[in-house]
């Protein structure tokens, strides 16, 4: 049984590649220093794979603690979600998203190194693209990150460059996902934004629980069909997945690995159509005002996942309905998240 280290395990991504992990026979480890998440979601994972897990709150730029967790283990791979991912917050707040992004990563790799574990997977972002000549995006398309959040995921992705070429025994794929919607079919593990959501579809399923008013569309003056933006969106069980057949794929490779790989649904609903397919699930309708646009936003952001279909075998199993199906049992069940 190979042994994975998920870093920021506890939080909405990390916590369901821990489930598919577990659930296809991994030993995981989750570090994570529960800034942004909450130990609960530990538990809901516990609950739903029925065993126990190795769990360390710990922050990764704590060079000695994490070391003492590797001495423990002997880890195949590392898997890291840890860091912050607001993007309005990082445009306040750029030295603290700096240093915990990238310092978190550089710590990381240094005790990698040091432990001799060199397969990685690293959580990246569509927001490393820069404005767009054209779609789908794929993965060799110009980038230029429109906020220091998303300037740490392309920075990250340049020194994992810069590790890869350095030796051999490197093997790292990072993964620029685009939208994860949807949580787990149980409704016992989902999303909980802290404060008020920066994401579109938890901003929507508070207004429907109660929590919020109504929902802030920004802007409907874009070029698309219904004037709002278009984005892909992609289940959270798919982008769990794509994480384990990444680490399965450098597994299987006995030379070493720098690849970059888009994980989206291929498709784009605008805001819209997102508001919509929620209101036929919930048989509700989701009062909104339009407000000015975000600075940053583009009109239309959509993946090309051909090198994931290539590459990792991956394709996305599960379409919008389900996406909104399963995040309106998560919110129902859970109408304050884990607090």
């Amino acid at each position: 049984m190979k042994t994975i280290l998920v870093t920021g395990g506890a939080g909405f991504i990390g916590s369901h590649t821990v489930v598919d992990l577990v659930q296809h026979d991994y030993k995981v480890v989750i570090v994570d220093n529960l800034s942004n998440s909450s130990a609960k979601s530990i538990k809901a994972i516990e609950d739903i794979v029925k065993t126990e897990i190795d769990f360390f709150e710990v922050d990764i730029r704590d060079k000695d603690k994490l070391s003492y967790i590797f001495e423990l283990y002997k880890f195949d791979g590392v898997i890291n979600f840890a860091g912050y991912k607001a993007v309005g917050e990082s445009v306040e707040l750029p030295l603290k998203y700096y240093d915990n992004n990238i310092g978190g990563v550089i710590t990381l790799l240094e005790v990698m190194e040091e432990f001799g574990v060199n397969t990685f997977v690293f959580s990246s972002s569509a927001t490393v693209y820069g404005i767009p000549e054209k779609m789908p995006l794929t993965e060799g398309d110009k980038t230029g990150a429109a906020s220091p959040y998303g300037r740490t995921k392309l920075f990250i992705e340049n020194i994992l460059s810069d590790v890869a070429l350095s030796s051999q025994k490197w093997k790292i794929i990072s993964l620029r996902y685009f939208n994860p919607l949807g949580a787990h079919e149980s409704g016992n593990l989902g999303e909980d934004p802290n404060g008020i959501p920066n994401n579109l579809a938890p901003y929507i399923t508070q207004v429907a629980i109660g929590k919020l008013e109504k929902l802030s569309v920004f802007g409907n003056d874009y070029d698309t069909p219904d004037g709002t933006c278009i984005r892909d969106y992609v289940h959270i069980n798919d982008l769990a997945l794509g994480h384990r057949l990444a680490m399965e794929y450098m597994f299987n490779k006995k030379q070493s690995v720098n690849e970059i790989i888009n994980l989206g649904s291929g498709k784009g609903y605008s805001v819209f159509e997102i508001i919509d397919s929620f209101e036929k699930v919930m048989d509700k309708k989701i009062p909104y005002d339009i407000t000015k646009r975000r600075a940053g936003d583009i009109d239309i952001s959509i993946a090309s996942i051909d090198k994931a279909k290539k590459l990792l075998k991956w394709e996305p199993r599960y379409g919008i309905f389900k996406m909104c199906e399963d995040m309106w049992r998560w919110q129902q069940k859970n109408p304050n998240g884990f607090h």
